[in-house]
């Protein structure tokens, strides 16, 4: 008898780590393609998050939560998707942080994500689109529209006196969108496109269509593409042939790897997602104290949107994606407690207590309309072959 019962408390006791849940978070990014350089960090951002949620032990009565990666590729929509469907089907992840780029992100959204239930939050795709996609409330992201980004190139463009540009922007979603709100801001505001052109990535010489942009002219050159690719390869040529000495960089052209060009990228400026909130100083000291570079484009994003997703499973009560997908929302805006980078212990716990939360993470957090940040950007210009902060917006 005394065997039996020692036998039931050793069971008790470790009934609840036997019982306790290994959540799974899909992270699908390009991590090879046209900005494999910014994804090794924006892929430690929000794993940063999933330590910190497991390490309190306070998910889901101290559930785990561990990433799968897949590799979106940042433009092969169908290779995206299989990566979408082997995390979803084979790994059986409850939900995804990504895609990346909006291409691919919108590609798995409807092929994968809406056929399975399974609730999506991007920190960097920013397509327009993606605000009117059919998501059945599954997708969220916490990076701004380029709706909004070709409205602030606008404004920086006429507050330097620049009332002329040559455009260029990679033929997918991404280059298409911001494009299209980018010139139809600056056009609103008495600017002249002289000519709008779209490249190709991947491509070994651009010199077509250098001289296709140099041939209309313009003050200055806005290069809508991607830094690893044929946005760089466009900025390259129009060097070589003296077309342009200056160039006008979105987010996805920002990022350190551009800067190896060198000098001659000295004066170009531009913007990307960004903040001056108090949870982005607090971000990029964790980041750097877990040995990775949190000022990286989108990585603040990132840990804000696997945040996001545990806040919401604690929130709802459950992992699922069918039930998280009512509570992201709720936790991302008011009313409640404001929650920072490295205060996920105590978000959940007042969630578990029933209270609420405001969470403000490491980009100020906002959700508006369908789900999608309200946005804030940082504007940069090369000095001395760095990137310097100029203001926030």
């Amino acid at each position: 008898m005394k065997k039996l019962l020692a036998a039931s408390a050793v069971a008790a006791l470790l009934a609840p780590a036997a019982m306790a849940e290994d959540i799974k978070l899909g992270i699908i990014f390009g991590f090879t393609g046209p900005i494999e350089s910014l994804t090794g960090p924006m892929a430690a951002g929000a794993e940063m998050a999933m330590q910190e949620v497991t390490d309190s032990g306070l998910l889901l009565d101290g559930a785990t939560v561990t990433s799968v990666r897949g590799d979106s590729t940042c433009i092969d929509s169908a290779a995206a998707t299989a990566a979408a469907e082997r995390l979803i089907t084979s790994d059986r992840v409850n939900a995804i942080v990504g895609a990346d780029c909006s291409g691919v992100t919108g590609a798995i959204l409807q092929n994968v994500a809406v056929a399975n239930g399974i609730v999506m939050i991007s920190p960097s795709a920013t397509s327009p689109a993606l605000s009117t996609a059919e998501d059945n409330g599954l997708f969220f992201r916490t990076a701004p529209s380029d709706a909004r980004e070709g409205q602030v190139m606008t404004d920086i463009l006429m507050e330097e006196g620049i009332k002329s540009v040559a455009l260029t922007y990679t033929n997918n979603d991404y280059g298409k969108g911001l494009a299209d709100s980018f010139r139809t801001a600056f056009e609103a505001a008495g600017g002249e496109v002289t000519v709008s052109i779209s490249h190709e990535d991947g491509k070994a010489d651009y010199s077509a269509e250098v001289a296709t942009l140099a041939s209309a002219g313009g003050e200055i050159l806005v290069v809508a593409g991607y830094l690893d690719q044929g946005g760089r390869g466009i900025i390259e040529g129009a060097l070589d042939t003296g077309a342009w000495d200056r160039f006008v960089l979105p987010g996805g052209m920002i990022g350190d790897n551009i800067l190896t060009i060198g000098d001659a990228l000295n004066g170009s400026f531009g913007q990307v997602a960004g903040t001056d909130s108090p949870g982005t100083a607090i971000y990029s000291e964790m980041a750097a104290a877990a040995g990775f570079d949190g000022t990286s484009p989108f990585t603040p994003e990132s840990y804000d949107a696997a945040a996001l997703i545990m806040l919401a499973m604690q929130a709802a009560g459950s992992s699922d994606s069918g039930a998280l997908k009512d509570h992201v929302l709720a936790v991302a805006n008011a009313p409640g407690e404001r929650i920072y980078p490295g205060e996920l212990a105590k978000a959940l716990q007042i969630l578990k207590d029933g209270g609420e939360i405001d969470y403000v993470g490491a980009s100020a957090v906002e959700l508006i309309g369908p789900g999608e940040s309200a946005g804030n950007y940082r504007q940069v210009i090369v000095k001395d072959g760095k990137f310097e902060t100029v203001q926030f917006r």
